[in-house]
Formats: structure tokens, sequence, C-alpha cells
């Protein structure tokens, strides 16, 4: 990360880092995406509007963890978050051909959290799998400067931030607090968004929610300590599975 898109993100809440996923690989974690949708239909689920989801990804295809610890991105997040991270949830999502009205359900996913440099408790990454413009589904968020008082009234935000909406090719990825008002933006259209969307914490904080199992072989089994570091910080979703199936957390 340079200088520019660093200070982006204090003066916006969130940075679009471009294209950042090659063509290969844009190929091969859509691969991952469409095979793990065809094998496992019964993971996937009604999500929000006109959604369909697998929160469960790291359980069906555990693959997913290079993308998740992508070492282009990783250390970025890393240095955003200002430590060592932890996992915190992995969703993929569906958003295909539509036909109905414009929506947008704006919304926070956690509070600000103030006494971080950044207010943030957790940071999201995510990637487009699928090409998304001005006539497609896309990924909207109403910009936040640190030097900004937090506004919690939905309107009040959006009047005085605006709404920026994501574009770019398939593979781009980007990076936002969890804290700054945002929404699926789903409109008219013939195309499908592919996302995969991965929420990073700090490893001395409170689990993020309990969307996301996290497979005994990454926080228990690992051979690699930084392994079960990161995908350590457990919900009570993993700690159920621990439980159910022989493993006490």
């Amino acid at each position: 990360m340079n200088a520019e898109q660093k200070q982006f993100f204090c003066d916006h809440g969130f940075v679009n880092l471009g294209k950042l996923l090659t063509d290969e690989e844009v190929a091969y974690f859509d691969g991952l995406f469409n095979a793990d949708r065809q094998t496992y239909p019964y993971f996937w689920h009604l999500y929000g509007h006109h959604q369909r989801a697998n929160y469960d990804a790291l359980l069906t295809t555990p693959q997913f963890d290079e993308l998740i610890r992508h070492p282009r991105i990783y250390p970025i997040i890393e240095e955003l978050m200002g430590g060592p991270l932890c996992f915190g949830e992995i969703g993929l999502r569906s958003m295909g051909e539509y036909d109905g009205s414009f929506h947008q359900g704006w919304h926070r996913d956690k509070p600000h959290w103030m006494e971080h440099p950044l207010r943030m408790d957790y940071i999201q990454l995510i990637t487009y799998f699928a090409d998304v413009d001005e006539n497609t589904h896309c990924f909207s968020i109403s910009p936040e400067s640190l030097d900004d008082p937090v506004l919690e009234n939905r309107d009040e935000q959006i009047a005085r931030g605006g709404v920026c909406d994501l574009h770019g090719p398939a593979g781009t990825c980007a990076l936002f607090n969890v804290a700054v008002l945002h929404t699926a933006t789903t409109r008219p259209t013939a195309a499908e968004r592919r996302t995969a969307q991965i929420y990073y914490g700090h490893r001395d904080r409170a689990p993020l929610a309990n969307d996301s199992g996290i497979p005994a072989t990454l926080w228990r089994d690992s051979d690699d300590p930084e392994t079960r570091a990161f995908y350590g910080v457990l919900n009570e979703r993993t700690r159920v599975y621990a439980r159910a199936f022989g493993g006490e957390a």
C-alpha cells in the first residue's frame, strides 16, 4: 500500500485497490466459487435482497484460505489494522439477473471502535469475480473521513458523504471499515455479480459473528503456529461444531 492509498482510506473509510488479482487467479478463484455452488447447494441460502450466499465456504472449499491470506493483499490489511490479524468470516455471494426495482439497504456491520487510529474494529475485503459497472449490481459506500463526527442517522451521513459505487473488472479488490455506512446495490441487469467478502479483526478482540465455521484443520491441527493464531479467535458456531464432532475448542 502506498501513502496515497493509505491517505485515501483515512479520508474516505475505504480504498479501491484496483485489479489486484491476475486473470489466472480470477479464473482459479471463480472456478472454486462456481464449483462450491454446484457441489454444495445446501450450504447456499437466501441472503439480504436478491442474493444467495455461502458463509461456510472454508468448510466446503478450504482453498479459499489462499484468497483470505493472499500475499499481495494480507500485508495491506495488516498495515491498516496495525497489528496481528484474525479471521472473522467469509461470504461467497451471488447476485443474479434481475428485473425488479432499484434497491439499497444501507447499514453498518459494527460500531466504530474509537480507540483504534482508524476507528476500525473489523475490516472487509471485497473481491469481484465478475466485471462490475454502472449497468450491474455493485457495492456502494458513503465515504466518511476520520475527521468527521460519526453520524448514526443514515440520511444525514449520505447527505454529508454522498455515495460511491465500486466498479471494476473481475479481480478488483477493495477494503473498507465495516463501521462505515454501505450497501449492496441491486439494479435491473442481465449480469451476475459474484464476490468473496472477507472480514478480518484484531486477535485480542471479540469474534465478529456466528456466520462462518472455521475448520479444525486450521485453528487446531495446523503445524503452523501463525495459521492457528490467525484462525484461533473462535466464534460460537465453530465451538458448537467442535463439540458436535468430538473436539472441545
